[in-house]
């Protein structure tokens, strides 16, 4: 696991291309926000996180827990879905509205360049 990166993974560098190509400008995992974002819109008060579905427990095909060491493995996700939820209520608490955009979701990049225009724009929170 020492292996598995915590930024700059696949799926947020795709993000990251997408809304840059589109004209938006962002920060980078701050430090001084809960959760440390992946991509912070500081003007407009937005955070998005790109989560991996494995690792946050997205109920797709690619958040299937492994058939080895079931009970570790769900006590590590569920952990991580604690936290992931207790860093979005944290930032609301603060202010800040939060996208979570899921690895899954790459693959239809038509529809995720919609709503997170949607969410960046204030039509979809």
């Amino acid at each position: 696991m020492a292996a598995v990166r915590q930024k700059d993974t696949g799926p947020e560098m795709a993000v990251r291309r997408l809304l840059h190509g589109l004209g938006y400008r962002y920060g980078l995992h701050r430090r001084d926000l809960p959760g440390r974002p992946d991509l912070v819109f500081r003007s407009r008060r937005k955070v998005v996180f790109v989560h991996g579905c494995f690792w946050h427990g997205h109920d797709c095909g690619k958040g299937r827990l492994p058939t080895s060491r079931i009970d570790y493995w769900k006590d590590k996700i569920g952990r991580n879905i604690a936290r992931d939820a207790k860093n979005v209520r944290d930032l609301i608490g603060r202010g800040w509205e939060v996208c979570v955009v899921w690895e899954c979701e790459i693959a239809h990049m038509g529809s995720l360049k919609q709503r997170l225009m949607r969410f960046l724009e204030g039509e979809l929170s």
